[in-house]
């Protein structure tokens, strides 16, 4: 062996550096990938591929598309096979989605593959496709539910819900772009579930989640059909599904992991713990209460169509705007451009009454905007942009009386001189529901405008009744507050019906509701009805008060 040359004297090892050479925060302590990711997002990609082409070229997006090829055989979603003959084959694509949390911060990449349900035969790929989902309204309700019996909401997330549903036809699908078996390119894959982007894909995964709970002892809601309650004696554990997020809750904080149990061991779930955003809606939960708001996605709104400078107003509508009409000789204006502002507009009333009635007189002009409709349309956006963090507060053990308030502008529109109605629905203090919509008939005098305001509010009265007696909560009273006293007197006096012979007959229901004391119908004074914000537009000082007044505020 040749002889080793010893190391130099002078070279030596230090098992100490110098702080200068450490990197980071040493009292920091050790961060896991998912802090990592939420921090320097560096096992992520911040470019959403816009074909498959683009995807390929990119590891993390590879990375996606194969964990979602992972889940198909983890679900034995497909088997591959040759194609029957004279058998419809459904092609397939991939959807690429950067998934945000509440900071906009990209946390995960989401690469699904979907199929081209454009393409399926009825009667042959699909028959039935009909799934419930929950109204926003069930939400907010469950939120009013949760304040009363003082619980805490906690979310979880289905991994690949519809892949989870059962197919009663027979379905094939072509093989996934990009993922081609090289020894049997010519094969197809045919369905064991659903897949998404397939018509019957919701109905498939709510009758196999329906089937799962009712198995464990859970009831389905008679009014609401998304909605699923087990009652344990004087407790109950809730849970509202909408397509694959689900929000549940319970009275005993131990029995709330009963429920992600009982999913766990049926699906692949992913625990998301206390409900913070929800369908766009951020939630912050506290001690006092519950509120709501879309402060995240308003200022997304603002910067879209180019108003972060603008001045801000007061109010979303000026009292001069009262008689905003079709204006045919006004300037045309982009249709686009209009209906996006709508578009984005309708979506942030969810938490945001305030601009329903507003938002709801621009809509109508959607088919020729002029001048005058954008100017109004840019308005509603500048007050938002001064009211970002305005939402719907939910106070803590607030009572479970049912109240709706109702109110109509009598011949209100200058276009056709029909009415408006407005009407706000409670829960105690919380504001679960409102509407603000056009009379599909002319009324021909104020008591008939608000008579026929106040039938429509009855039906919405009755359905939340339904809802709370899912929960076996008892309903002392549903009371409408109308301020007109002659609409309240039509619906309790017959005699005065010969004058009113004119109004449609399905406006009489709330007459029989009143005369078999299921409804009361109750005055208000027209400076405390709440459904004035709903019906026209008010100056600063009154429009202030009431949106106060039905429960909106800002946390900051």
């Amino acid at each position: 062996m040749p002889p080793t040359t010893p190391l130099p004297q002078t070279l030596r090892i230090s098992k100490d550096h110098p702080d200068t050479n450490i990197i980071g925060d040493p009292n920091e302590g050790v961060r896991t990938r998912r802090q990592l990711i939420c921090g320097v997002a560096c096992y992520v990609s911040m470019i959403e591929p816009k074909n498959i082409e683009e995807a390929l070229q990119d590891d993390y997006w590879i990375h996606a598309m194969q964990e979602e090829l992972h889940q198909f055989e983890r679900n034995d979603v497909w088997e591959l096979t040759r194609l029957p003959k004279q058998q419809n084959i459904i092609g397939t694509k991939w959807i690429f989605k950067n998934k945000k949390n509440e900071e906009g911060t990209v946390i995960r990449n989401k690469a699904r593959l979907v199929a081209q349900g454009f393409s399926q035969i009825e009667g042959i790929d699909f028959d039935e496709t009909f799934a419930p989902v929950a109204r926003l309204e069930s939400i907010r309700i469950l939120f009013a539910i949760a304040c009363h019996f003082k619980i805490k909401l906690f979310q979880m997330d289905v991994k690949s819900a519809f892949l989870n549903g059962y197919l009663n036809e027979e379905v094939y699908v072509a093989q996934p772009k990009g993922f081609i078996d090289h020894k049997h390119p010519n094969h197809v894959f045919r369905l064991k579930k659903a897949l998404y982007g397939l018509k019957q894909a919701p109905r498939a995964w709510y009758e196999r989640l329906t089937k799962h709970l009712l198995e464990k002892g859970y009831t389905r809601g008679g009014a609401d059909r998304t909605l699923f309650v087990k009652h344990i004696q004087h407790d109950f554990i809730v849970a509202q599904i909408y397509v694959d997020d689900i929000v549940f809750g319970a009275t005993r904080d131990n029995d709330a992991s009963k429920f992600a149990e009982v999913m766990e061991s049926e699906f692949e779930m992913s625990m998301m713990g206390e409900l913070t955003y929800f369908l766009g809606l951020q939630v912050k939960q506290s001690e006092d209460g519950i509120h709501l708001s879309q402060s995240k996605y308003a200022k997304e709104l603002i910067k879209k169509f180019g108003l972060e400078d603008a001045k801000d107003f007061p109010t979303p509508m000026g009292t001069s705007n009262k008689g905003l009409g079709s204006d045919s000789l006004g300037e045309g204006v982009d249709e686009k451009l209009y209906r996006s502002m709508i578009g984005s507009l309708l979506y942030l009333t969810a938490s945001r009454p305030d601009i329903s009635f507003s938002v709801g007189i621009c809509e109508r002009y959607q088919s020729a905007p002029k001048e005058v409709h954008l100017k109004a349309v840019k308005r509603i956006i500048r007050y938002i942009k001064g009211t970002l963090d305005l939402g719907i507060w939910y106070p803590m053990g607030t009572t479970l009386d049912i109240i709706g308030y109702s109110d109509a502008d009598w011949a209100g529109s200058a276009d056709d001189r029909k009415s408006t109605s407005g009407a706000c629905f409670y829960l105690g203090h919380c504001l679960v529901a409102w509407h603000s919509k056009k009379q599909n008939c002319i009324a021909l005098s104020t008591a008939e405008a608000e008579y026929i305001s106040a039938g429509s509010c009855s039906t919405q009265l009755l359905w939340m009744k339904s809802v709370l007696s899912d929960f076996r909560v008892p309903v002392t009273s549903v009371s409408i507050l109308c301020d007109n006293t002659s609409a309240i007197n039509i619906s309790k006096n017959p005699v005065l019906h010969s004058r009113t012979k004119h109004i449609e007959l399905r406006y009489h229901f709330l007459r029989e509701l009143v005369e078999s004391s299921i409804l009361q119908i109750s005055y208000i004074s027209t400076e405390d009805q709440l459904a004035d914000i709903l019906t026209k537009p008010l100056d600063q000082k009154r429009f202030i008060h009431l949106r106060k007044a039905i429960g909106m505020l800002s946390l900051k």
